[in-house]
This record gives structure tokens, sequence and C-alpha cells, in this order.
């Protein structure tokens, strides 16, 4: 049974130049203005790394290093938000939220996008968003 997405107000899926799908804004966002929450499935850690063994492409978000959300259930679109070395939009947990603030102005039509910084994909994850200061990869390199 195909579940209907309902999406987070002022946002909308289309085909991304960085990845598969993304999400768009459909309004203009002001810098430092929310602009959604993640939801999905509440997941332990534990069965959040399990999950992505099993999938290539990851809607898995942590929460607070013990529990995660899957985006891929009961998600409202969010969970299309790709990754990009010089992001518009920042996320920030905010008593077991999670949520998407914009960086900076963004306007209606412009792809949002964050930094993922740290994933369950391998390290070795390349990074597709063409941004001048590209890292190459998804996850930020720890030193």
């Amino acid at each position: 049974m195909l579940m209907k997405l309902t999406l987070a107000r002022g946002l909308s899926i289309q085909n991304s130049p960085i990845n598969g799908k993304g999400c768009f804004a459909t309004i203009p966002f002001t810098r430092g203005h929310k602009i959604a929450e993640y939801t999905g499935e509440r997941i332990s850690d534990l069965e959040a790394r399990k999950r992505s063994r099993n999938r290539r492409i990851l809607r898995i978000c942590d929460i607070d290093g013990r529990f995660s959300l899957d985006g891929a259930r009961g998600g409202n679109g969010t969970h299309y938000i790709n990754h990009s070395c010089q992001p518009n939009a920042f996320m920030k947990t905010v008593y077991g939220h999670v949520l998407f603030f914009a960086r900076r102005d963004i306007q209606r039509g412009e792809e949002i996008t964050i930094d993922y910084e740290q994933t369950l994909h391998p390290d070795s994850k390349r990074c597709r968003c063409a941004a001048e200061n590209c890292r190459g990869t998804i996850n930020r390199r720890r030193t």
C-alpha cells in the first residue's frame, strides 16, 4: 500500500541537480527563520544502523545520539533535503525536535540544502554539490 506524502508548508519535491530528488522552497524563507521540522518514524540508533546497512538511499536523521528519525517512514518531504558543502540552511535539535532554519534568505524555487557533516554513509561517499568550496565527500573528515 502506497502512502501519500504530506509535505511541510512551503516545500516541494523535484528533481535535483545535486542528487536524485531534492526539497525546494515554494515560498521565500528569511535568514534565521524556521523552514520545517524533520519528521519520520522514531527509532533507536541501533535500529538506524541496521536499516542503513540495507539501504542505498538513507533518509535517517539522528536526534540525540540515542534515537533517530527515519524520514522514509512518515516523513514530510524534509528527508529530501540534500547535502551541500555551501548550504543555504542548517539543522538544529531543540528538545528532541530536529528543525531546519534558513542560513541566508532563500528564494522561491531554490533547492534547500544543509551540510550533512556526519552520516551513516561511509566516509568515502562522494559529494556532488558542485559548490566552489566542495570538500569532495558528504561526511566532514574527522581531524
